[in-house]
């Protein structure tokens, strides 16, 4: 039995479909074993022994399907993300007002060229591209008052097959997966 984290695209938790009994459920439905939620964001981990090869299609058509929500789904094992938080790649930065520290995940590879993106907003600064995780690093400056483009910058410059995640919720999607 493998342990995977289903990182999900756009949810609302104030839109009553998307909240976490309701996505459980459908993880629950699909025959999924100890399916639990990190805070309300769309962190849903799961076990199974089902291959994990059409995974994030299965899971992403029956929460089209049952609640209505057309976002992606990303999935990341319990060892890659382990393994992600053990490079520590922000290298002991902290995650605080001031330096936010973002990982955006990828479906597929990010190509190295594209982590240039940002380079003209001062509000971002970009760690780097974390090959074996398909994830993309950048600490955010919040403590401006200024409210950073960021997330609309992102879908603009790499499409709908991401989603993005504060390292602070991967260390605690990691530690309800160990439990």
């Amino acid at each position: 039995m493998n342990s995977y984290a289903a990182l999900l695209r756009g949810i609302g938790p104030s839109n009553p479909n998307m909240r976490n009994e309701k996505l459980r459920g459908v993880f629950e439905g699909l025959g999924f074993d100890k399916v639990a939620s990190v805070v309300s964001s769309g962190n849903i981990v799961f076990r199974t022994a089902d291959d994990r090869a059409d995974l994030e299609e299965r899971i992403q058509q029956a929460l089209a399907t049952e609640l209505g929500i057309p976002g992606g789904t990303i999935i990341r094992s319990y060892s890659e993300l382990r393994a992600f938080l053990d490079r520590d790649p922000f290298e002991g930065l902290p995650h605080e007002r001031g330096s936010y520290l973002t990982v955006t995940f990828f479906k597929n590879t990010m190509l190295e060229a594209d982590t240039k993106a940002f380079e003209d907003d001062p509000l971002t600064r970009v760690i780097g591209y974390d090959r074996e995780a398909r994830a993309f690093l950048t600490v955010i400056d919040n403590s401006t008052g200024k409210t950073p483009d960021f997330m609309a910058r992102l879908d603009k410059t790499y499409g709908k097959d991401i989603t993005t995640r504060t390292w602070l919720t991967i260390q605690r999607v990691v530690k309800k997966m160990e439990s």
